[in-house]
């Protein structure tokens, strides 16, 4: 496995912790559907469950509120996204919750995504 996380469309410097871990090899095909943050995370006050169950390297990542320190949100970086709906699928250990508590991520179809990003090549 690659040391070097697979680039995708957010540059690295507007990434921030906390940073999905784990797979670093580029998918394979595009997936279907792409998770989607809406505006309503919240970021979990900085502890985002999501996070935790990405399987993906820097595929969802923290981005501060520039005009409201220390808060911020959760985003998806859509050319790293595999589709895998871990992030809706769990909540944080110990929770009864299905998902973000906050029902902020939703599976979009990948044209729709693409709608907004440009065409990815894989």
């Amino acid at each position: 496995m690659s040391t070097q996380p697979q680039p995708g469309l957010v540059p690295d410097e507007l990434k921030h912790e906390p940073r999905s871990k784990g797979l670093t090899t580029a998918r394979k095909k595009k997936p279907k559907e792409l998770a989607v943050i809406t505006e309503c995370c919240t970021g979990c006050a900085g502890s985002p469950a999501c996070v935790e169950y990405c399987p993906v390297e820097d595929c969802m990542f923290w981005v501060p509120d520039e005009d409201h320190p220390p808060f911020g949100r959760i985003q998806v970086d859509p050319l790293l996204c595999i589709g895998c709906k871990k992030c809706i699928s769990k909540g944080p250990d110990g929770c009864f919750l299905d998902g973000c508590p906050w029902d902020a991520i939703v599976m979009v179809d990948t044209p729709e995504v693409e709608k907004e990003v440009g065409v990815m090549p894989y």
